[in-house]
């Protein structure tokens, strides 16, 4: 049983999470082998919100992170699709990849209830991720991801400069506190309409 957000308070991500990266060192997106589409240079990025569900006694929900590109006349396309569990790890890998010059790995356990925790949309659409891989460079972060059996991909770059990590680390604390937030809502909103079906 999936709830539509219209009952739950409006929650805008992109209007608040919108970053520029035009000030920032040229960063790319798509630049593995098997991109479906060339690379094309990041100009901005962001954070949705792309559904919400209570299903079986527990509520999750979906979020992308969107890049936009004047080679795309800025359409927002997602690189990356997550569930609740992964803002605030990858925040904090990046930072610490950033800062440390040590490439990070990140495991993506995943459930028999949640076979899909991470997806990326680089390569294929909605290809699940049992590994992300960050990797410093002099300017940016390379993003690369390996999914179950196959060989890495790098899928985009992110700045490494001092000016997006503060500014992307207070979007995506402010991210993570709606879509926690969201995310008991809709808890409480599934539990309730439940009791009263039965």
């Amino acid at each position: 049983m999936a709830y539509s957000t219209h009952a739950l308070p409006d929650c805008n991500l992109e209007a608040a999470t919108t970053l520029s990266l035009r000030r920032e060192p040229a960063c790319f997106a798509f630049l593995c082998s098997r991109a479906i589409s060339p690379p094309q240079p990041i100009d901005s990025l962001n954070l949705d919100l792309a559904s919400v569900d209570y299903f079986g006694g527990r509520a999750s929900l979906w979020a992308t992170l969107e890049i936009r590109s004047a080679a795309s006349d800025d359409k927002a396309t997602a690189v990356l699709g997550f569930d609740e569990s992964f803002l605030s790890p990858f925040t904090r890998a990046l930072i610490e990849c950033a800062s440390s010059r040590v490439p990070y790995r990140m495991t993506i356990t995943r459930s028999e209830d949640r076979p899909q925790r991470l997806v990326e949309y680089v390569t294929g659409p909605g290809v699940a991720l049992s590994e992300l891989i960050l990797t410093p460079q002099d300017n940016v972060v390379v993003v690369s991801a390996r999914a179950e059996g196959e060989d890495e991909e790098t899928l985009f770059q992110l700045p490494r400069t001092d000016s997006f990590l503060r500014a992307f680390a207070k979007v995506t604390y402010q991210a993570d506190a709606q879509l926690q937030q969201t995310l008991a809502q809709t808890e409480k909103l599934g539990r309730h309409r439940t009791s009263g079906a039965a």
